[in-house]
């Protein structure tokens, strides 16, 4: 088991990241991204093998799709902080011909990254797509995916959700972001959703639930997904409060796109600690 204290220290540092972000250009999603950082801080620091030199191929390594690419803050923190690129290019969030868009893109070669997303739905079949192929090859590693509860309302979802329990792709881990909010409003009032995990057990997933904002439960539940090997995939349902660890943004679909001003930036930092050194920024 990880250090469960030094994951929550990295967890706490990567929240300031995306504050710092996404106040540096008065753009972005918040919102989803500091719900999800537990996870992503699992995956990249202690559950996933892979290796920041980076190459597309990743024979021999775990891989991970976002596809519900608007929470990309979080994800190029981690990508930075895990060594796959300097930490200080984060300042470029969202800057004309930055590697850091604000939904993450190829054409730049940004290492960690690939497959543009943000094109919400197509993040599953693009998983599937690779966990195929790593089967073919004989490489034994796990595909991991991440889409968001909103995302679920999008017909491409389910023709993968078919897909993947049709072709015994045991490889492939799907984590469905239960936050029940999305950029109009709770899910339940924009398009009842029901019960993830009746669904997904229906079309033949293998279902397990985590407190995605509980980090020895992400990093337990993860692992013992990404030992599975019973001729299904798995559809892991991770309840996340939207905003998590800022206050003010807790359980509302009001950040979920939206940047703070300043004093709001401000008093979001005040309540993280900093523990890896913010990265060099004008102004906060």
């Amino acid at each position: 088991m990880a250090d469960i204290q030094e994951l929550k220290r990295i967890a706490s540092q990567v929240r300031r990241d995306i504050i710092r972000e996404v106040y540096g250009c008065q753009s972005g999603h918040p919102g989803g991204a500091l719900g999800n950082t537990d996870l992503f801080v699992a995956l990249y620091f202690e559950v996933m093998k892979h290796d920041p030199s980076f190459n597309m191929e990743a024979h021999g390594e775990d891989v991970f799709f976002l596809s519900n690419g608007h929470i990309s803050p979080v994800f190029y923190s981690v990508l930075a902080r895990s060594g796959y690129f300097p930490v200080e290019e984060l300042r470029t969030f969202r800057a004309i011909d930055s590697r850091l868009q604000g939904h993450p893109t190829t054409h730049e070669g940004l290492p960690g990254v690939r497959v543009a997303s943000g094109s919400l739905g197509q993040g599953v079949s693009v998983a599937c797509g690779m966990a195929l192929e790593k089967r073919m090859d004989g490489d034994d590693r796990t595909v991991f995916v991440l889409t968001g509860d909103g995302e679920q309302q999008e017909g491409q979802i389910w023709e993968a959700a078919l897909f993947a329990p049709h072709n015994k792709l045991e490889n492939l881990v799907l984590i469905i972001d239960d936050n029940g909010q999305q950029i109009d409003g709770p899910t339940e009032e924009v398009l009842e959703l029901g019960s993830f995990a009746d669904k997904y057990a229906a079309f033949g997933w293998d279902i397990m639930r985590m407190d995605g904002n509980n980090m020895e439960e992400v990093v337990k539940t993860l692992k013992e997904a990404q030992a599975k090997r019973n001729g299904k995939p798995t559809c892991i349902v991770m309840k996340t409060e939207m905003g998590k660890g800022v206050d003010f943004m807790e359980g509302t679909h009001h950040w979920h796109g939206k940047a703070p001003n300043k004093e709001q930036a401000e008093n979001a930092l005040s309540q993280l600690e900093e523990t890896l050194g913010d990265f060099a920024m004008e102004g906060l």
